[in-house]
């Protein structure tokens, strides 16, 4: 039986979840849903003929016949979208991030609250192949007791969205919760903790500072530190630049622990390499004996590297929803995962505006009401 899915939010990111949707062979984009029609066109050029189009979502939730809802739109209509969403009984796969606060995160929560239908918040990062196996090892006990946690990205700037509302804080959440709600989702998932406080400082240097869209300047970041002190005495330290596109590797991540470090490493898009050669990730386990040091290549299948711009990251998370679906079970992200990585990059953007360390709550004490 194929899989029917609707789409709400047809640009890049919808895009790449319809091209990694089609590799599945069992599942299909049913319908779509976007208000600007240059984008629909856009995408129906990528699922091919018999989709149902429509501009505005409540049309799509109204027309039924769907066995899954992929929410893809900008991060600004997270919520309106899922007040509308969650009324039903539709599984969920909503692009990060859940939502541009804290506050608008955990009215999602409310909102889900005793719903059957599941609610899985996309975090790609966890299946960059590098990255997930790094995270296999740190599980397996490689690295011991990882008391520290480096995730560096330099990459390119912002690409352009229509209307431009990735270049406004109050249209994304900012810088540290569009694009790093990955990392702060990453530290706890590889630490197995919670945070407890953020230091961050960055602002914007390069990129974006002579751009006006209607006489409105950006106001978003281009750089960061940020350093995150967790539960279990272990921090973490993100490096942001958004002026590095020249970098050999574009995310880089390293646990340190009792036994051993271990680097994982993963190049840029594809599309995005001078040459237009193709360049897998790397993980790297350096003992602390000083020997047993080993290298290896973890490569992404050729179609699979093909269908997006995240290394094979979305098609593996489309697996993953689609055996939920199939089989039962939970989400591996589920609305409380996508909250904590909110309210970590929101924190960060306060702390990076007025120069303090942000408490975070107790998120021990805090049940996660929805599914």
């Amino acid at each position: 039986m194929t899989l029917r899915y609707g789409l709400i939010g047809a640009g890049m990111m919808g895009q790449e979840h319809i091209r990694n949707l089609a590799l599945l062979g069992d599942a299909r984009i049913a319908a779509l849903a976007d208000p600007d029609p240059t984008q629909r066109a856009q995408a129906l050029r990528v699922t091919g003929p018999d989709v149902a189009e429509f501009a505005d979502h409540r049309a799509l939730l109204a027309a039924g016949g769907l066995d899954a809802l992929i929410i893809a739109a900008p991060n600004h209509v997270h919520l309106p979208i899922l007040k509308d969403a969650l009324a039903g009984d539709l599984p969920i796969l909503c692009e990060k991030p859940l939502g541009l606060t804290q506050r608008e995160c955990e009215e999602i929560e409310r909102r889900a609250e005793g719903r059957r239908a599941p609610v899985w918040v996309a975090m790609e990062y966890r299946y960059m192949p590098a990255i997930a196996r790094l995270i296999e090892e740190v599980a397996k006990g490689t690295a011991g007791r990882v008391q520290m946690l480096s995730i560096r990205e330099h990459r390119f700037p912002f690409l352009r969205k229509v209307g431009d509302w990735n270049r406004f804080a109050d249209q994304t959440g900012g810088t540290l919760v569009e694009k790093c709600c990955h990392f702060f989702d990453l530290m706890r998932l590889i630490l197995k903790a919670e945070p407890l406080r953020v230091f961050a400082t960055g602002g914007m240097a390069v990129t974006h500072l002579e751009e006006r869209y209607g006489g409105r300047a950006p106001d978003i970041l281009d750089h960061a530190y940020v350093v995150v002190d967790f539960d279990t005495g272990a921090r973490a330290m993100l490096e942001l630049c958004m002026f590095a596109e020249g970098a050999e590797w574009q995310e880089e991540v390293t646990a340190t622990g009792s036994r051993a470090r271990i680097d994982a490493r993963m190049p840029g898009p594809t599309r995005f390499e001078p040459d237009g050669a193709v360049r897998h990730g790397q993980l790297v386990i350096s003992p602390r004996g000083r020997r047993g040091r080993r290298v290896e290549e973890v490569a992404t299948e050729a179609h699979v590297l093909e269908a997006g711009d995240h290394h094979g990251s979305t098609f593996r998370q489309h697996q993953e929803f689609r055996a939920m679906l199939q089989n039962g079970g939970v989400p591996a992200v589920d609305l409380r995962d996508g909250t904590i990585a909110v309210a970590g990059g929101a924190a960060a953007e306060e702390s990076a505006r007025t120069g303090r360390v942000v408490d975070l709550p107790d998120w021990r004490g805090l049940a996660c009401t929805g599914s």
